[in-house]
């Protein structure tokens, strides 16, 4: 599906074109009714196709999902040829139109098309789109993929098909009428892709009434998706977001800000080895804008991601009609976001410049009047860098021009946030002259009363593998312990079950209306993972750390690993770490100097700073652009700026002899707040959506004693489906207050 200003290649390989079936496929998905008993093999309840257009995301066509019940469908999805099919619940989040009223068999108004968020993430691999503006082709060929019933139970399909032209002209209902080939019952809502770029250009809508074919609509009509009544983008980056996406009101900039981080994302190194579809795209030999490689433009279209949106379309346009020597034509529906505007350049600019306008481009969009934050002047940064690379390919001129207004765009923002770069090389020493130590029983986020808490203590048995003692008490503001119940020699595997009943009674206890008390469990360095959040204490209840917060606590720290992070692996716990069963690991007590840069890091994070880029920062450390590498040892780690929260991306994933280390380490290194993910995903999983929500939650906590509340509404997101928050499924914190240490010193506290 060519046209002369595409330049991709006329024949391509076969070798690339076959994978590039693989990669469609994997991404397509049938969409059946719910109540199926979610069996893949039934075909009864089964609606139609759709693809993942962005993670945990499926577009379809508003005909495919009407028929499911409230809104709700079930997604089936097949990761590999050779992979047995998976399904998840679905929600529908949008249609366009918004609302038809009864429509006939096949009649339903273009543009036809619906979003459907899933209820849960899972791993899978996403479709690219195209990000230019539709041509009206006259000719060409198209392929295409679905799912549609064989002998009885639902089979993938795809073929190519020839465009024979367009229905409805320029309009924004223009379809594409498709031919030469026969389009089964159930493929409407599959892709539709142009196979000499390796990119999704629109969805299948209908099959013709009489002959082969049927029609297709272009997936730029996406733009004309509506904004839910709300604030708008940069005032929610403003108000201190707390959902960890800038336009969680616009559907839109969503999807495919999340579709650009991936598919940018998926270019880091993996374990896997499998091509992604940049690497197809490039074996086609495409250049998109007849100057960028494919990684190039997904790389651009990465960093684009990273900032916030345009705050308008008419933002937009005038940044596109503001270029010099470039000519807009007339675009229905208008470019909305980024990627658009950089689509726009593609189409309509002469051969010879289209490098000098994409560089012209990206210096407008980053030099962008917006609301100042950390991670902006991060993205920023990162586009600059983009820019920087690019111009080394123009003349000297335009390099040095877009060098001075660089340099004059920093002297902007640094105005906007004076003292920025001071307090960002802090790494040491005493913590602002603003902190204060807190009061009594009072916490360090504006002196609020602190409240009851319910205490899970927990004694691993070094003589009885896998096993461990247990206690539950009532914790009062001022540290005081009212113990309830314990226990003796309970199994690992089924603590849960043993405490349940005594962690009911317990909140039976201390839980206001809306205000559930928070659980802390104190557990062993090497059982810190131990996941406590997610049990769930009767039949049918929610996880632990859904109904409350729930945070963990290191009981041992007379037992933490050494200085040089020695460790010699003999013994353990059944699958949760290994212990020599000695009583430690040579490292002594913490000493006066080691217990006050404890608490000096503990304040630091926890104060409230006058400036938002002062603020306490995330550090992902066994993680560097999706490659899996060692936490470091505890005197690297004692380097580390005051204001840093230690973030670990793949616990659990342990590769490296002292892994099972990792934790208490951070913990000896001093750090009280620590954020880190159970790693049970594929080795080639994409990690920068965690990487990115939890520097955003870090920030947004503002003094970390907000992150208990804020863990707590993000393991509540992830319950309720909202996809923005599946980045933090799995998340666990450790906040492990020095002003107020465990009752009983160490020692389980019994029951009276």
């Amino acid at each position: 599906m060519t046209d002369r200003y595409d330049w991709g290649a006329s024949g391509g390989s076969e070798p690339a074109h076959h994978a590039l079936r693989e990669l469609v496929m994997a991404a397509t998905v049938r969409i059946h009714r719910t109540g199926v008993g979610y069996a893949p093999e039934e075909s009864g309840a089964f609606l139609g196709s759709g693809f993942f257009i962005a993670p945990n995301w499926v577009l379809t066509c508003a005909h495919v999902i009407h028929g499911g019940e409230g809104g709700e469908v079930t997604v089936i999805y097949q990761p590999g040829p050779y992979d047995e099919p998976r399904a998840v619940p679905g929600k529908v989040a949008a249609t366009l139109p918004e609302h038809v009223d009864r429509p006939g068999q096949g009649s339903w108004p273009a543009p036809d098309l619906a979003l459907v968020r899933l209820r849960e993430p899972v791993e899978h691999e996403c479709v690219y789109v195209s990000e230019r503006p539709m041509p009206h082709y006259t000719e060409g060929r198209v392929f295409y993929a679905g799912w549609a019933p064989f002998q009885g139970q639902p089979q993938p399909h795809d073929g190519s098909l020839t465009v024979h032209g367009t229905i409805g002209g320029w309009s924004t209902g223009a379809q594409l009428r498709l031919g030469e080939n026969d389009l089964p019952l159930g493929v409407s809502g599959g892709p539709v892709i142009d196979p000499a770029r390796g990119e999704v250009v629109g969805v299948l809508k209908s099959r013709a009434d009489h002959g082969s074919g049927g029609t297709s609509i272009g997936i730029e009509r996406l733009r004309t998706l509506p904004v839910a009544p709300g604030d708008r983008p940069h005032d929610l980056y403003r108000h201190g977001l707390r959902h960890h996406d800038p336009y969680q009101h616009d559907l839109y900039q969503a999807v495919f800000h999340a579709h650009d981080r991936y598919h940018r994302d998926r270019q880091q190194p993996t374990d896997s080895g499998r091509p992604t579809w940049t690497d197809l795209q490039a074996e086609l030999g495409t250049r998109p804008g007849r100057t960028l490689s494919p990684d190039e433009r997904v790389d651009l279209l990465g960093r684009l991601a990273d900032l916030p949106p345009p705050e308008s379309t008419r933002g937009l346009l005038d940044i596109l009609h503001s270029l010099p020597g470039f000519r807009l034509p007339t675009l229905s529906p208008a470019p909305r976001g980024w990627r658009d505007g950089l689509g726009a350049l593609y189409e309509n600019a002469r051969q010879d410049g289209t490098l000098r306008l994409v560089a012209e481009y990206a210096m407008r969009v980053m030099t962008a009047e917006r609301p100042v934050t950390p991670f902006v002047l991060d993205a920023e940064q990162a586009l600059w860098e983009w820019i920087k690379q690019a111009a080394t390919r123009l003349d000297s001129d335009t390099r040095s021009d877009l060098a001075r207004r660089r340099a004059q765009h920093v002297g902007d923002r640094r105005r906007e946030r004076p003292g920025r770069d001071r307090a960002e090389h802090r790494t040491g020493g005493a913590p602002p002259e603003q902190a204060r130590a807190h009061p009594p029983g009072t916490s360090r986020d504006e002196a609020v009363p602190l409240s009851l808490s319910v205490l899970l203590d927990v004694e691993h048995l070094a003589w009885n593998r896998g096993h461990c003692d247990w206690s539950i008490a009532v914790v009062g503001p001022e540290g005081e312990a009212t113990p309830l119940s314990d226990g003796q020699g309970a199994p690992l595997d089924d603590l849960a079950g043993r405490v349940a009943e005594s962690l009911v009674e317990a909140f039976r206890r201390c839980d206001e209306p809306g205000r559930p008390v928070p659980l802390h469990a104190a557990l062993p360095h090497l059982l810190l993972d131990l996941p406590v959040d997610e049990w769930r204490l009767r039949s049918g209840a929610e996880p632990l750390g859904a109904e409350r917060p729930v945070v963990v606590r290191c009981k041992d720290r007379d037992q933490l690993p050494a200085e040089d992070g020695g460790y010699d692996g003999s013994g353990g716990y059944g699958g949760y770490g290994s212990y020599d069963g000695s009583g430690g690991y040579g490292g002594e007590l913490p000493g006066d100097e080691e217990e006050s840069d404890r608490r000096e890091r503990w304040q630091w994070v926890h104060d409230r700073h006058d400036r938002p880029d002062t603020r306490a920062r995330a550090e992902i450390l066994d993680c560097d652009d999706a490659v899996r590498r060692p936490v470091s040892d505890v005197a690297v780690l004692r380097g580390l700026a005051h204001g840093t929260v230690p973030v670990l991306c793949r616990q659990g994933d342990q590769r490296y002899p002292d892994d099972a280390t990792a934790l208490g380490r951070i913990v000896r290194a001093g750090y009280g707040v620590v954020l880190w993910r159970r790693w049970n995903r594929q080795t080639d999983s994409v990690c920068g959506e965690f990487h990115r929500g939890a520097r955003m939650t870090v920030y947004d906590a503002v003094g970390a004693g907000a992150l208990p509340e804020l863990v707590y509404g993000l393991r509540k997101q992830v319950r309720e489906g909202l996809t923005e928050a599946f980045w933090a499924k799995d998340i666990a914190l450790l906040y492990d207050d020095p002003h107020r240490p465990l009752p009983g010193a160490g020692d389980l506290l019994e029951a009276p």
